[in-house]
């Protein structure tokens, strides 16, 4: 079977709008190739070295990649993409370069590919991120894993937003907790709750290709009997009260709901936000303490930030 490989060339920040664009166009994950990756230590676990080609990077800004049926509607598909990303600038998203390509590869090398960007990855002090495929023998008795299967939808959590979201989990939630995932996306911060010792959890989100591979995720990493997942719009319709409100989504997103935050997260209950580009830093501070919570740590890794932030 033939595949039409789209590679659109554009910024940090548009990176998670652009991937959203493409699953919902019909692609089944998507490949991030960000110069930043070739700065990275990177340990050998596993007795083997693989070394990252530079000519595979941009020299500034990232490539992001997805995979396309061949058919007789692609290239309807592909105006249709282009269209969607011209209009993030009317959300303020800086779109870089937005050089769009199109070429054609055939299965057995696009399953190939795949594998190559995927290795099991630590993203904090406890957890370490599992490619479904790899054999993994976890280094420390209380090390935790999250498998997933970057094929799937919505990437391999180990994005910086998403690193910034499980280690503020990992400071704040307790056994017995009760935890909002909104915009779950692969379920990976439900995932991590559950692991943390949370004894509900609630994964929302507005996609149903999100709300599928979650179910997927969630189930495989024996996390299912205390994580429910829905298809909902933010926080619409959820009540309190809870301990827990993770969120790891566009700035312009979040302070949206900041209110709907404080209405159901319990008094010391934590609201964690992530997603937001250093630009848009003072816009959700200033959202998330006027709906009635404390900043009480702010996390930054790359050109991201993420806000623990505390009910008064």
């Amino acid at each position: 079977m033939k595949w039409s490989e789209i590679a659109i060339h554009t910024t940090n920040e548009a990176v998670e709008p652009i991937s959203n664009i493409l699953h919902e166009a019909g692609a089944s994950g998507v490949v991030i190739e960000d110069p930043f990756e070739l700065e990275k230590e990177r340990e050998d676990r596993f007795g083997e070295i693989y070394q990252l080609n530079p000519d595979d990077y941009p020299e500034e800004g990232v490539i992001v990649k997805a995979y396309l049926p061949v058919n007789s509607f692609l290239g309807e598909t592909v105006e249709e993409i282009k269209e969607a990303i011209n209009g993030l600038i009317l959300h303020n998203i800086d779109i870089g370069k937005n050089t769009v390509t199109i070429s054609e590869v055939n299965e057995e090398e696009w399953a190939t590919a795949w594998k190559k960007y995927y290795h099991p990855v630590k993203i904090s002090e406890k957890f370490t991120i599992v490619p479904t495929w790899e054999e993994y023998t976890p280094v420390h008795s209380d090390e935790l894993i999250i498998e997933l299967d970057p094929g799937m939808a919505f990437g391999t959590g180990t994005h910086p937003t998403t690193v910034m979201c499980i280690q503020a989990l990992e400071r704040t939630v307790k056994e017995g907790d009760h935890v909002v995932d909104v915009g779950t996306g692969s379920g990976v911060l439900s995932i991590a709750a559950g692991l943390l010792g949370a004894e509900r959890i609630q994964a929302l989100d507005l996609d149903e290709v999100a709300v599928h591979s979650a179910r997927i995720n969630i189930k495989l990493n024996k996390v299912h009997q205390r994580a429910t997942v829905s298809q909902n719009n933010l926080l619409d319709g959820i009540e309190g009260p809870v301990d827990v409100v993770v969120a790891n989504i566009l700035a312009e997103v979040i302070v949206r709901f900041t209110d709907d935050a404080a209405r159901i997260v319990k008094q010391g209950g934590h609201f964690i936000t992530s997603g937001i580009i250093l630009q848009k830093k003072q816009e959700v501070k200033d959202a998330i303490v006027k709906s009635g919570f404390e900043i009480v740590e702010t996390i930054q890794m790359e050109d991201w930030v993420a806000f623990i932030a505390k009910k008064r």
